[in-house]
């Protein structure tokens, strides 16, 4: 079963998506099953939140749609964050109705969801057909970046003075484009990359996965870790999509047969569908290999009096520790939210979440070896 072996070498497994082989090999390479929840109201708060964490964590998981001011300004800068810091991005859309709407509810209005995120979710309760809509509406999507990509790079993102507030040291303006202002406060030269992309789904990403496994092991040092990311490259064009097939709010409705019934549509959609929302994993059949992600996700405060984990919200929502859901559970990905967003130093906290949820993997499946 996949959940008793390394993630390097679940990338490894035949007939694997090739974001999910990307995704197995970051995490393997950043030592990170970490996910944070970035449930924030503002492009300069997302945006502060990305440089915060992004060293510690596999996925940075966002609500595009309670962000006041959501623009090509916030996809932009998400965009280059999420390069520079090697982290996927994954919009927590909750799809749920008939195939047209969710077609245009992931590729239009002012989200254009499909154009940036490399995961996004789904209900299946209107039925499997969510599936195929959305993976069509994801391919006519990437399609249109194949035929014509015109990328404006710049070498930073917007800075982020002292005091919390914004500085104007950049200009994130229409779709792909940075423009970088001078010392003098003048918009500098854009520099454009016009680029043809072979998309290729069958691709796997570049990083030797002996590189991959040694790094997991702790094996070197920042400087081998570094190389084995930079040898990774970008991520793979290509979409990907969860189910959510359980939640963990008290009383959610979701049974254990709709969880079988998600099982089920995944198994018969490995093109599209990477794995799950779940509180468990799913893998019980002999191929499955799919990536459960949890959240609901404490550890005990370390500010202020508080000495153990939280339990709930007051709102429904129930807390686990990742030693539960990660060691006993078999879950592979820990999503966290305000556990790291209301700590003083939210850089500290990821890495503490960071070191929890990969002792537990490692308690779970044993030291990686090479």
């Amino acid at each position: 079963m996949s959940q008793t072996l390394h993630f390097s070498a679940r990338a490894d497994l035949p007939n694997n998506h090739p974001l999910r082989v990307y995704l197995y090999r970051l995490i393997s390479i950043k030592r990170s099953n970490l996910c944070v929840s970035a449930d924030v109201n503002s492009t300069t708060a997302l945006l502060r939140l990305a440089e915060e964490v992004g060293d510690y964590i596999c996925v940075l998981k966002t609500h595009a749609d309670i962000v006041d001011d959501f623009s090509d300004r916030t996809i932009n800068g998400l965009r280059e964050i999420s390069r520079r810091k090697k982290f996927l991005i994954f919009e927590d859309r909750k799809f749920g109705d008939i195939g047209s709407t969710v077609q245009a509810q992931y590729t239009r209005g002012p989200l254009r969801i499909a154009s940036w995120a490399h995961l996004t979710n789904a209900h299946i309760f209107p039925g499997p057909a969510i599936i195929t809509a959305l993976h069509s509406a994801a391919n006519s999507t990437l399609q249109s970046l194949v035929h014509n990509v015109s990328t404006e790079i710049t070498a930073g993102t917007p800075h982020i003075s002292s005091d919390g507030e914004e500085e104007d040291d950049y200009d994130f303006g229409g779709e792909d484009s940075i423009r970088p202002l001078s010392s003098s406060g003048r918009k500098g030269s854009v520099v454009t990359a016009t680029t043809t992309i072979s998309q290729t789904f069958e691709g796997t990403p570049r990083t030797p996965a002996s590189m991959a496994r040694a790094v997991s092991a702790g094996e070197g040092d920042d400087g081998d870790r570094a190389e084995a990311l930079d040898a990774l490259g970008e991520p793979p064009l290509a979409r990907g999509l969860l189910l959510l097939a359980e939640m963990s709010s008290e009383g959610n409705l979701m049974t254990a047969a709709y969880a079988q019934s998600c099982v089920d549509a995944a198994r018969a959609h490995p093109d599209f569908v990477l794995g799950f929302v779940a509180q468990r994993t799913l893998n019980e059949g002999r191929k499955d290999n799919f990536v459960s992600m949890t959240p609901g996700v404490s550890l005990p405060s370390t500010e202020g009096p508080a000495s153990s984990a939280r339990t709930g919200d007051g709102l429904g929502q129930q807390y686990r520790t990742p030693a539960k859901v990660v060691a006993e559970d078999g879950c592979d990905v820990v999503i966290v939210g305000r556990g790291i967003l209301g700590a003083r130093d939210r850089a500290r906290e990821a890495e503490r979440y960071r070191v929890a949820a990969w002792k537990a993997y490692e308690s779970r499946v044993g030291k990686v070896k090479r």
